[in-house]
């Protein structure tokens, strides 16, 4: 996703790229801050790490191509649960579109905040006027960093605008549903979940636990496909019989719930 002439991009279903920046990152002096910093510094480092075996294995799950790794996921749920070959080329079509738009809107964010990576900051952490930071000048992630900013992070736009899509176009967030990853480094080649929004959360925790993204800049991101797949799917490709649960919101509640044990974890 190292492509940053996509924050300027005309958005397939949005009406402007910027129509959800994010709010502005937690300030380098704040506690947020330094949470997120002893956090990624702690668990996302290549040597000397704190990850089990088990976290470096989720790390590496999820460190593949994103659009493919989802878009498998995709497959295998409209094979098992879609009957007709219409309601199958509009689900893919919607999350696509939600996906892309995503995408768009995280490069929005991130031309825009030009904040630093972990490895950066950890290893220039006595140039933050952060007391409360230890710079280790010697600090490599798990993985090479993309060489583009941090917040917000694409990897969780997609998946956050991925996993809502599939939501509402079923109506839940709970569903029986197998993910793959091709990444070289993985043991465990499949995952099965049963929510959609409990894989969102695991790529939140792998891309800390790969020690190229602060929590921020996850979460938000998170938040900002979220709110890409609910804009597509009321505005765009209505269906021709009206389907209430194209319209429930119910499974925002999850949404709010997971955000909320994230936030005390965070604490």
């Amino acid at each position: 996703m190292g492509i940053p002439w996509m924050g300027a991009v005309v958005p397939y279903t949005l009406e402007f790229s910027s129509q959800f920046r994010a709010d502005p990152p937690p300030a380098l002096t704040s506690r947020e801050y330094t949470r997120n910093f002893n956090e990624v510094k702690r668990l996302g480092a290549h040597d000397g790490s704190e990850r089990t075996p088990e976290q470096t294995d989720l790390a590496y799950f999820w460190s593949e191509n994103f659009f493919a790794q989802w878009n498998r996921a995709l497959r295998a749920i409209a094979d098992a649960r879609i009957t007709r070959i219409g309601d199958s080329a509009r689900l893919f079509a919607l999350a696509n579109m939600a996906t892309a738009d995503a995408v768009i809107t995280s490069w929005d964010s991130k031309k825009f905040f030009n904040f630093w990576r972990p490895v950066t900051a950890i290893q220039l952490a006595d140039t933050d006027g952060n007391s409360r930071t230890i710079a280790d000048p010697d600090w490599q992630p798990l993985i090479n960093t993309p060489n583009y900013p941090d917040y917000t992070s694409g990897a969780n736009n997609v998946t956050g605008a991925m996993t809502k899509a599939l939501a509402l176009f079923f109506g839940k967030d709970k569903m029986t549903f197998v993910v793959t990853s091709n990444a070289p480094q993985v043991m465990q080649k499949t995952r099965t979940y049963h929510r959609f929004s409990e894989a969102a959360r695991e790529v939140v925790e792998a891309r800390i636990l790969l020690g190229i993204h602060f929590r921020f800049a996850d979460t938000e991101a998170r938040a900002q496909g979220r709110k890409v797949a609910k804009w597509a799917f009321k505005h765009h490709l209505r269906p021709l019989h009206h389907r209430d649960h194209d319209d429930d919101d119910e499974d925002d509640d999850d949404d709010e719930r997971h955000d909320r044990q994230d936030d005390d974890d965070d604490r």
